[in-house]
């Protein structure tokens, strides 16, 4: 496979949360966050965090902008593994992208829900090759529960980062391991296998 341009194998965990949805009358506050890492044979892994927030939102906006804020941050072209638990980010992003592109970006029932950021999401990763992984929420992945840590803290606290931070996932595994939990968690290097899915189609011309 020619990896010609992308450099950097890179790995982005992301989960986003809505608080508040029981209720239709109020104020859904939510965030969304991810982790990047990269892993140097000589300096082990390096890592930053990422979390933007919004005052009333839905899941399905703010798991667009888990990968949309990801993505922007990468300074240059990279392999990405992309790791959620959102099944309507990966399937948007594998398989309705395309159909809707097809269609002159339409449905084929109704308007295309948040389509202004879909379209960001597509113009940030056509820079990149990207591999959509979906995993198993609340399953005992360790990364996938901290970006869901801090996803939530985002929602309640409604802050959002810099551009990316130094990471808190190591301090935060200790606390977790010292609790019991995730005892059995090598922090092992990524396996070397990617397999990036077909890059997105062309956004549709701006208005």
């Amino acid at each position: 496979m020619r990896t010609s341009g992308f450099r950097h194998l890179v790995q982005i965990h992301a989960d986003e949360s809505c608080l508040g949805n029981q209720f239709s009358d109020e104020p859904r506050p939510g965030g969304a966050a991810g982790l990047i890492e990269r892993f140097d044979e000589r300096r082990g892994w390096y890592r930053r965090d990422y979390f933007v927030s919004e005052p009333d939102t839905t899941n399905q906006r703010m798991a667009i902008r888990s990968a949309v804020e990801g993505l922007r941050v990468l300074r240059q072209p990279c392999r990405v593994v992309f790791s959620s638990d959102s099944n309507y980010l990966i399937q948007g992003m594998t398989s309705w992208i395309h159909d809707w592109a097809k269609r002159g970006w339409r449905r084929r029932r109704g308007p295309i829900e948040n389509l202004g950021l879909w379209v960001e999401l597509v113009k940030a990763a056509g820079r990149h090759q990207i591999e959509w992984r979906w995993v198993r929420g609340h399953a005992g992945n360790p990364k996938n529960e901290y970006v869901n840590w801090l996803a939530v803290q985002a929602a309640r606290l409604q802050k959002r980062s810099r551009g990316v931070e130094e990471s808190g996932f190591s301090a935060w595994l200790e606390t977790q391991q010292e609790t019991g939990r995730f005892l059995d968690f090598f922090d092992l290097p990524p396996e070397p296998e990617f397999k990036p899915h077909p890059r997105p189609p062309e956004p549709p011309p701006s208005p």
